[in-house]
């Protein structure tokens, strides 16, 4: 008989290889939370004590095994100028601030984390976090992968452009952020964090060539310093990242995201080493959100078979608010009637 287990250890077990009563359940809900708890979405972003309690709320009504400080992607661009503003119950909204030029991202310099009253919000739900369920569930931080920053700090279009027009510009920016995103890192862990979410979806658009020069050693290089800390590692690439998931699991990240534009994770399941599982694939939208029970069942289970029971149950990516809550709860209930015996 299995014994029975918290949200932490099915976590931390699964990752390890070793038997748990069913895989984990680690949906991302960042808006649904928000309106499950009542929580206006501004305060989600910006006030560590309404994102804490929503996404306990949410844990422990659905029993989901993690809770995490995902909200949006601008908590470290704030610190480079990018401006945001943000409506009571809506996304944030970028106003402005935006590198100008390439001499500007030429110029772009390392900031004090602690300067940044979104980071030090971060660190603090993470605290609250350690606080009140540290050791029962399992607690991720975030940090934006340097693609997906240079992104939000240059506006994309431009983004795109530069990697052609000025290589050396491109490097000097990304290798500054993350130089940031490993300061963020550390304080994140130190506060009290499990894992370390390293986002960074841009990268789904730019294609292999471009992943390999720019991304995958910085992203490398996040996932050794979080494993130096003692933590564990999550790389989350949304969108069709077929022709560089070889790439994502060789950075050795514990977590390896996947969307629901990847066919099939089962060409990729025998890259996974003992200690990395993957985790998604469910489309949000067309399974999560419209269909029915009995399809976001299927849907699981397929996820479930197509790597011989290493991913953990998400969808591809974030939970849509739309989500009625008979589909959520239906996709919590499918999460537990699975095993990897």
């Amino acid at each position: 008989m299995r014994k029975t287990m918290n949200s932490y250890e099915r976590t931390v077990n699964f990752i390890k290889g070793e038997t748990v009563d069913h895989p984990p359940f680690h949906p991302i809900i960042m808006r649904w939370a928000a309106k499950y708890a009542d929580v206006k979405f501004r305060d989600f972003c910006c006030d560590y004590k309404s994102k804490a309690y929503a996404y306990i709320k949410c844990a422990e009504d659905f029993n989901i095994d993690w809770v995490t400080v995902m909200s949006d992607a601008y908590v470290e661009a704030v610190g480079y100028g990018l401006q945001v503003e943000f409506p009571e119950d809506d996304l944030p909204l970028e106003t402005g601030g935006h590198l100008v030029d390439l001499d500007a991202v030429s110029n772009l310099s390392r900031y004090n984390i602690y300067d940044n009253p979104r980071i030090v919000n971060t660190i603090k739900t993470i605290e609250e976090f350690k606080k009140q369920v540290g050791g029962e569930k399992f607690i991720l931080g975030w940090v934006e992968g340097s693609i997906a920053e240079y992104g939000d700090i240059r506006g994309l279009s431009m983004c795109s452009m530069d990697f052609f027009d000025d290589e050396n510009a491109v490097h000097h920016a990304l290798d500054v952020i993350t130089e940031v995103a490993i300061d963020l890192i550390t304080a994140q862990i130190e506060a009290g964090a499990d894992c370390i979410g390293i986002g960074d979806a841009f990268c789904s658009q730019i294609g292999p060539d471009l992943y390999n020069r720019f991304a995958f050693e910085r992203e490398k290089r996040l996932v050794d310093h979080i494993h130096s800390l003692g933590a564990f590692a999550k790389l989350h690439i949304c969108g069709d990242t077929t022709a560089i998931l070889p790439q994502m699991i060789a950075t050795g990240a514990d977590i390896v995201d996947v969307d629901f534009l990847v066919d099939s994770m089962k060409p990729f399941a025998h890259l996974l080493s003992d200690t990395q599982v993957f985790s998604g694939k469910s489309d949000p939208v067309e399974i999560i959100q419209n269909s029915t029970p009995e399809l976001i069942n299927e849907s699981i289970k397929s996820c479930f078979e197509q790597t011989g029971g290493r991913c953990i149950t998400s969808a591809g990516c974030e939970i849509t608010p739309g989500t009625s809550l008979e589909n959520f709860t239906a996709y919590s209930k499918s999460a537990e009637t699975l095993n990897n015996e």
